[in-house]
């Protein structure tokens, strides 16, 4: 019979969990547990039951999307609105590779999230011997798109590369970690050691004299501005306290998007890519960039010159050295770079809302004049999308989360025009630019937080990368509004070959009755042509259990 890791008397004080010999499928698991891991997203295999076999006696729940890229999509959901890894197993070959999509989004995007595999056996011969899954190197291939990917020797080893990966998460630029089990010691008993943990770390302090700087450059700033990334999440206070103190207008990555409340007077929102902003910015003499690559995916174009000084905080110091020029750099965590500016300055990170300027330097009227032209040139394209948008967010709570497809509704539409604040969260596969992700995403955020709303926007093209998690969120029971503007296809690339004077090829899809097919998975569906039928079909939808896809029809050229 074998021991309950509960109940063992052979238990290491600090976790609870077993020691002695395990199996390197309990290693695993008794690391993972050690780390406060609750939730794992995955398909089970052939190679990786012994890595399944414990997952419930080490309290490690498990949810089982359709396909190991919606499990990678979930799991970075999930990673993103709680903060903690999300975790994916996989088994061998085809399905660790069908993962790697989801690892290159959170490469690109900066989420925690740990995949472990099994691998090909420890003496297994170079050349080839058709052994089930067997391909060249994982590790290899795992290393072109994660930040990691380790291969343990023994199973003392899997404690050890557990806690690194999440060493790395904490202290470092949060990205992707594979770690690889070979097979046969997934079911080799051996002595595991003792249970090793991530050593608790304070935050990184920025250097002194470069906040001091800093803070100088602020004070004597006639026009400051703010532009936050994702990695100014955690100082949102903070974001919003320097910027009312300094007067200073904000603008955000997509990853940035509600730091600060998308309402507030002071907020031009998600902008950066529009002409009449990056022309605003390149005239401020002192920006203020916060968790931000300041990249092409950002800028959705060549980043644009500032003409003034580019203040940097990041907790990434190859960040100094990428894009846009450094004049002053804050190497840290934002939160501490942003409240040791304010104390420099004599302030708190305490938000006042009467837009404070002792300088008298900013211009209000300025604000708005730049609010109203960020749009101007894509009003008739946006138009269609905004009615439907305000009635979402009309019906939304507001610490509601919205995960994202790349598609021409989302960031076109939801990401400048459905407004945000900090409680709230947008999900958006920026920069690698995944097609299916909201869906599955959505999924990861609804198990990660059941008690606030999820949503998922998607295109009609992009759903169907990911459509049969459709499945799994009505196994779940898992009450998920699935929004979808249907546009016959894959609108963007269609209106980027009319726009070369090319004949569209290979964008038109046949039309599928969307409804009809979450109704086969187990959902509900419907169809609206009205902003107010969709306040309705919404608020029904997030008090139904499982999934409810309400399809929106968009004419088409």
């Amino acid at each position: 019979m074998e021991a309950d890791p509960r109940t063992d008397p052979r238990t290491d004080a600090r976790t609870g969990v077993r020691t002695g010999v395990l199996t390197g499928g309990e290693a695993l698991v008794r690391a993972l547990a050690a780390h406060d891991v609750t939730q794992a997203f995955g398909i089970p295999g052939t190679h990786n039951l012994e890595i399944y076999r414990h997952l419930a006696a080490y309290g490690v729940r498990h949810a089982t999307p359709r396909h190991e890229q919606g499990a990678g999509y979930a799991a970075d959901g999930y990673a993103r609105v709680t903060g903690r890894p999300g975790v994916v197993i996989t088994t061998t070959g085809p399905a660790l590779l069908n993962v790697t999509a989801a690892v290159g989004q959170a490469y690109s995007d900066s989420v925690p999230l740990l995949v472990v595999s099994p691998g090909m056996p420890l003496r297994h011969p170079r050349l080839s011997t058709g052994l089930l899954h067997e391909m060249r190197s994982q590790t290899e291939a795992l290393r072109g798109v994660a930040a990691l990917s380790h291969r343990v020797s023994s199973v003392a080893e899997i404690g050890a590369a557990v806690a690194r990966a999440f060493t790395l998460f904490r202290t470092r630029r949060p990205r992707p970690v594979h770690i690889e089990v070979p097979l046969d010691l997934l079911t080799a008993a051996e002595t595991a050691g003792p249970v090793r943990l991530a050593p608790a770390t304070a935050p990184t302090l920025p250097d002194a004299e470069a906040v001091r700087r800093a803070a100088r450059a602020l004070r004597g700033a006639r026009r400051p501005a703010l532009v936050l990334g994702g990695g100014a999440r955690g100082a949102a206070t903070a974001c919003l306290a320097l910027a009312e103190a300094c007067g200073a207008p904000v603008v955000t990555t997509a990853n940035g998007k509600g730091v600060v409340p998308e309402r507030h007077p002071l907020s031009l929102g998600v902008s950066l890519h529009t002409e009449s902003v990056q022309k605003w910015l390149a005239g401020r003499d002192v920006v203020l960039a916060v968790g931000t690559e300041l990249a092409e995916s950002d800028f959705w174009s060549p980043p644009t010159a500032l003409g003034g000084t580019l203040v940097r905080a990041d907790l990434d110091p190859d960040q100094m050295h990428s894009g846009l020029p450094t004049d002053i750099a804050l190497v840290g965590d934002a939160r501490a770079s942003l409240e040791g500016l304010l104390s420099d300055m004599g302030l708190h990170a305490r938000v006042r809302h009467d837009i404070p300027d002792p300088r008298g330097g900013i211009d209000v009227d300025e604000v708005a004049v730049v609010r109203a032209a960020r749009f101007s040139g894509s009003a008739a394209r946006d138009a269609r999308w905004i009615p439907y948008l305000r009635a979402i967010r009309a019906v939304l709570a507001d610490d509601a989360v919205i995960t994202s497809d790349s598609a021409q509704c989302c960031y076109y539409g939801a990401l400048p025009h459905l407004p945000l604040g900090p409680s709230g969260r947008y999900l958006h596969p920026t920069g690698f630019g995944t097609l299916g992700y909201a869906l599955p995403a959505a999924l990861g955020a609804k198990v990660a937080c059941p008690e606030r709303q999820v949503v998922a926007l998607s295109g009609d093209g992009g759903l169907q990368f990911t459509v049969q998690e459709l499945a799994t969120a009505a196994q779940l029971r898992l009450p998920l509004p699935v929004v979808v503007f249907d546009n016959g296809g894959y609108g963007e690339i269609r209106d980027e070959m009319a726009a070369r004077g090319d004949r569209p090829t290979a964008v038109d899809l046949a039309p599928v009755d969307l409804p009809a097919l979450a109704r086969a998975y187990g959902g509900q569906g419907t169809r609206v042509c009205h902003p107010d039928e969709l306040a309705l079909a919404l608020t029904e939808a997030l008090r139904t259990p499982g999934p409810t896809l309400i399809a929106v029809p968009e004419e088409t050229p």
